[in-house]
């Protein structure tokens, strides 16, 4: 399961912790999360993709379906947005370091999402 072989929770715990970081700083992502703290947002990216990638069903849970283009439609979401997540998340998996037999599904998965979710 590629959940376990990435390094399971910790792995996830790790890579959004990075992403945020960036994210927080970043002038065109920040104002679209309307929360004034980061981790609600990190916590649901997080137990997305842990949900994703083959581990426990948490997300679901507490969501129901995760229902992506719905939870993101309030959004203006174009290319730059994409283009300054997909940054971000590249970054973050850089300092992962991971070989690049794990890393190309969750990269090519994050390059399908952002493009997914854009509706600008």
């Amino acid at each position: 399961m590629l959940y376990e072989r990435l390094g399971g929770e910790a792995f996830f715990e790790k890579l959004v912790e990075r992403f945020y970081a960036g994210v927080a700083q970043d002038a065109l992502l920040r104002p679209l999360y309307p929360e004034a703290e980061l981790g609600p947002a990190a916590e649901r990216l997080k137990l997305f993709l842990m949900q994703y990638f083959g581990g426990p069903g948490t997300y679901s849970e507490r969501r129901g379906h995760p229902r992506l283009r719905m939870r993101h439609v309030g959004f203006a979401l174009g290319e730059a947005e994409r283009d300054a997540w997909l940054l971000h998340m590249r970054r973050s998996l850089d300092e992962a370091g991971l070989a690049p037999e794990l890393e190309e599904p969750v990269w090519s998965y994050f390059v399908e999402a952002a493009e997914f979710l854009r509706n600008r």
